[in-house]
């Protein structure tokens, strides 16, 4: 019994020092699996930046990306002082593989960042020591977006190792024509298709007829078709992913071709697609126009006021009107605020530098539905 009981307690501790040391087994497996990497400075021109500070910069890239152990600069520069060598000008195979076999890593890590006219062109190699060739290499043209410095390292390096890159973010930083946003053009900060907007408006149902009727029964005199001028401003107050949120302001004047001047204002809530161009908004309109308080007889407008003028008896009493008094478009009335809400939608064309908007927008009445048509222009700022 003594001797199973004995048994039993040296089986007991064995089991607890294997399970007390299956953590660092564990650890030190994980550990071999991946292999040391050293980066040394990145050939660079024109960016502000120069080797050293490049080198950096795809080093923290490099170590974010998890996939070998990164060498910490400053081992990299003890040990570059230690052996005394020289990397000023370390870009070749032969200089690499030498100081990868002295400072003993597995892999070394080098290529170039230098802008080339618009484009800045981005080249990695990544160089197996113990067979002193060159596994795999990597060019790539970007932008010309030096404050996007880091975002290139970092999709250069996610498609370099496969490891999958964001689309969108890699057509804002590489494609030319692009619809603008924070990324492509940050100088201008967001795109912006503030400037002139011109074209002409439909009036239909009683407005129409209001429009057309003689000035001496309250109308116009006008064809209910009429040109209209203006310019919209922009506020952009979200620019990510396919979508910006904006706000539109639009001051206008129609009417002008017949004698008209017919002043709007119209703020818009909208959204733009960055990549087609395609935009929607909606919002209030207010007009001043002409208005007058008055009766119909007969299928004939009169204003309030005829009817104390045709109706008074000698003793100066007047009669009362039996017709209900409403209110409409006057040529002859008071200048009054109109308001209405407006939809709109449209596309920007793209030439260049160059956004032409075209939009159509319709707004709805009680009087009678509006819809009409514009375009604009404005060049792209640098």
């Amino acid at each position: 019994m003594k001797t199973t009981s004995f048994k039993i307690k040296i089986a007991i501790v064995f089991a607890g020092t294997v399970l007390l040391s299956l953590p660092k087994i564990f650890s030190q497996d994980m550990s071999v699996k991946k292999q040391k990497m050293a980066l040394l400075n990145i050939e660079t021109n024109g960016l502000g930046l120069d080797p050293s500070q490049m080198g950096n910069l795809l080093r923290l890239e490099m170590e974010r990306l998890d996939t070998f152990e990164v060498v910490d600069k400053y081992d990299v520069a003890y040990l570059i002082e230690k052996h005394k060598l020289t990397i000023n000008n370390c870009y070749g195979k032969e200089c690499l593989v030498e100081v990868g076999t002295t400072i003993s890593v597995d892999k070394m890590l080098s290529g170039g960042v230098n802008l080339y006219g618009d484009m800045i062109i981005v080249t990695l190699r990544q160089i197996d020591i113990g067979s002193k060739v060159v596994e795999k290499s990597y060019v790539k043209e970007f932008l010309n977006l030096p404050k996007e410095i880091q975002t290139i390292l970092n999709v250069s390096l996610h498609e370099f190792y496969d490891k999958g890159v964001n689309k969108d973010i890699m057509m804002r930083l590489t494609k030319e024509f692009n619809y603008d946003n924070l990324t492509n053009n940050p100088e201008a900060e967001k795109l912006s298709l503030d400037g002139p907007r011109m074209g002409f408006t439909v009036f239909t149902g009683k407005t129409a007829d209001y429009l057309r009727g003689p000035k001496q029964y309250g109308g116009y005199d006008a064809f209910p078709l009429m040109f209209q001028f203006g310019y919209q401003f922009e506020k952009q107050y979200l620019n990510e992913g396919n979508f910006q949120a904006l706000f539109e302001f639009v001051p206008m004047v129609t009417g002008l071709d017949q004698g008209l001047f017919i002043p709007s204002f119209t703020i818009m809530n909208g959204l733009r697609n960055n990549k087609n161009g395609w935009e929607f908004a909606f919002g209030p309109s207010a007009t001043l126009i002409t208005t007058a308080e008055g009766y119909y007889e007969n299928n004939t407008w009169h204003r309030k006021q005829e009817w104390n003028e045709t109706n008074t008896d000698s003793f100066g009493s007047v009669s009362p009107n039996p017709n209900p008094i409403t209110t409409r478009m006057d040529s002859r009335g008071d200048v009054k605020l109109s308001t209405s809400f407006i939809f709109a939608f449209g596309k920007t064309f793209k030439s260049g530098k160059l956004n032409i908007p075209v939009n159509a927008y319709v707004v709805p009445h009680k009087d009678g539905v509006r819809v009409g048509a514009s375009f604009g222009f404005n060049a792209k700022k640098s």
